[in-house]
């Protein structure tokens, strides 16, 4: 008895899955991706929340003003550090006290931390009013949300001292900082970013 084949319906069988060093290839590619992509990644959350901060502190500072204006108070923004951690407040202003001891404040994000070096022409990035033995600033807004240097100052009587500007960054590393600038006698804010250059001020963040 003879059995005749046909070639067509003969299959082959071959085998399946990856030999090692088409793993090794895989996970070496992998590898080199993930060291690509995670600074990157990292580099993108630490300018988020570097924005956040620059938005939460510039939202105070016209909160504060606002506050002055509708109650015709003097009222006040107010930061300062504690247990490392950047914190801020507003609240009305006491003629007698540098910050009041009865404040509600707020946390920046963890990594958030204040700008209060020199820069490389000798200038301090940040320049709010500071008190002397403390690490605290404010800016305080009379009753017709001028920026003062002391409680009680009519908008006519203001100084240069009481504007200022607060620059940050993120303790995670990089040269970004952020920053809001309290501008003009009259009360005009303005958010700012860093350059490769300095302006008039020689200030890098502007």
């Amino acid at each position: 008895m003879y059995v005749k084949w046909n070639s067509s319906v003969i299959k082959t069988c071959s085998s399946s899955g990856f030999s090692l060093l088409e793993l090794l290839v895989t996970i070496v590619a992998i590898g080199v991706l993930s060291a690509i992509a995670v600074p990157s990644f990292l580099a993108f959350v630490d300018l988020y929340r570097l924005n956040a901060a620059q938005d939460e502190i510039y939202r105070a500072l016209r909160q504060a003003q606002s506050q002055a204006k509708k109650e015709k108070l003097t009222w006040q923004f107010s930061l300062r550090e504690y247990n490392g951690i950047l914190q801020w407040a507003t609240h009305q202003a006491e003629a007698s006290k540098f910050i009041p001891d009865a404040v509600i404040w707020q946390d920046l994000d963890r990594s958030i931390r204040l700008d209060r070096e020199r820069n490389n022409k000798n200038k301090y990035e940040t320049t709010l009013q500071k008190h002397s033995s403390q690490q605290v600033w404010r800016v305080i807004f009379n009753y017709q949300g001028c920026p003062v240097y002391n409680v009680g100052d009519e908008c006519t009587h203001t100084s240069l001292q009481a504007l200022g500007q607060i620059t940050l960054y993120s303790k995670n590393g990089g040269k970004t900082r952020r920053c809001v600038y309290v501008s003009t006698i009259l009360g005009a804010m303005r958010t700012g970013k860093d350059r490769t250059r300095a302006n008039e001020s020689d200030k890098y963040c502007y």
